[in-house]
Formats: structure tokens, C-alpha cells, sequence
């Protein structure tokens, strides 16, 4: 499940971090994702990862090439996210977004307040590029675990009614929700 394998379920990841992209210290963003990802996701899947900084330019042509032209189906961002001047992730996101799924953003700030006060500065959002869902998860490796296992019940549908592969999961980690009249088990 490392890049290189072929089959139709890429999964882009970004870490947004000034610091770590310029190896000042080791990213921790992108490993928590890839652990996450191994333990939950049952379908083959191929990690395609970037790793850059703050810059909302950078960021905007990053999701662009993972969604156009590397057909990521699900993109993950890491870090960014928060109030502070260099904080562009959600702007970057937004900017290439042909819809944006309010409920993403809402459901990750709950499951983050659940833990910390702070998540309430929060601007993370959820959107679609195409056929693709672009997600903006917390920085720090705990809150990126804590907030997938938040929203992903609801990732392989969402990818599925936007145009892109079924995406199946490891139950005893999480349960794909598919409604009964989409021929899930509800």
C-alpha cells in the first residue's frame, strides 16, 4: 500500500508545515494519516504525499495536481488550520472547491472540542474538486486520529455519490455508513 502500487483508490495526503518542510523538525502529520489509513482502510490504496509550506499559492496548485491530475479520490490535509496569519490551508481549499460539504467542517470541530477547548478556532472544511473529497485535518497526530475516526463513516459514501471508486473499511475500526437504498446494510 505504498506509492508505486496501481489500483484506483489514491489518497492524496499534505502536510502543511513551515518548520517540517523545511526539515527543521520531522513531520508527524503525514505517518499519523498513513497509520490511520492501514489500520482502516480495507480496499487497496496508494498514498500519494506532499509535504509543504504555508504558502496558499503552493498549497491551491498541490490539491489541483492531486485531484486533476494524479486522480486522488480522497485528499488529506494536515496543519494550517487555525486563525494565525499563516494559517491558509482553508483559503487554499476553498479556492479550488466546487462545492463545499458545511457538515465536514462542523462534524470535525465537535469531535475536536470533545478533547480541547482551543478547537473552536478551527476553521477546517470539507469539500469537492471533481471527484474528489478534500478534508482539512488538525496538525497534531493525536487530533488527526481523533478526528477521522469522527467523520470517516461517512467518507466512502461521500466519495462513491461524488463520481470516485468504493472505498470498503475494517469494521472493528470503522463502519462505512451506506444507506439501505444504496445497497448498504444501513
Amino acid at each position: 500500500m505504498g506509492e508505486g502500487d496501481a489500483c484506483n483508490v489514491r489518497i492524496g495526503m499534505v502536510s502543511v508545515s513551515d518548520r517540517a518542510s523545511r526539515g527543521v523538525y520531522e513531520d508527524r502529520g503525514i505517518p499519523a494519516l498513513k497509520e490511520w489509513l492501514d489500520r482502516a482502510v480495507a480496499t487497496t490504496w496508494e498514498a500519494v504525499v506532499r509535504l509543504i509550506p504555508d504558502e496558499r499559492e503552493l498549497i491551491e496548485a498541490v490539491l489541483r495536481e492531486l485531484v486533476d491530475e494524479a486522480g486522488c479520490c480522497l485528499v488529506l490535509t494536515t496543519g494550517g488550520t487555525g486563525p494565525a496569519p499563516r494559517d491558509v490551508t482553508p483559503d487554499a481549499t476553498l479556492a479550488v472547491a466546487d462545492r463545499v460539504l458545511d457538515g465536514f467542517g462542523e462534524r470535525m470541530r465537535a469531535v475536536n472540542l470533545q478533547y480541547v477547548p482551543t478547537a473552536i478556532l478551527s476553521r477546517q472544511v470539507g469539500v469537492v474538486r471533481k471527484q474528489s473529497l478534500i478534508l482539512n485535518l488538525p496538525g497534531q497526530p493525536k487530533a488527526i486520529g481523533e478526528t477521522l475516526d469522527g467523520i470517516f463513516a461517512a467518507v466512502p459514501y461521500c466519495i462513491e455519490l461524488i463520481g470516485g471508486p468504493i472505498v470498503e473499511t475494517h469494521k472493528d475500526v470503522v463502519k462505512a455508513f451506506r444507506p439501505a437504498s444504496a445497497g448498504g446494510k444501513g
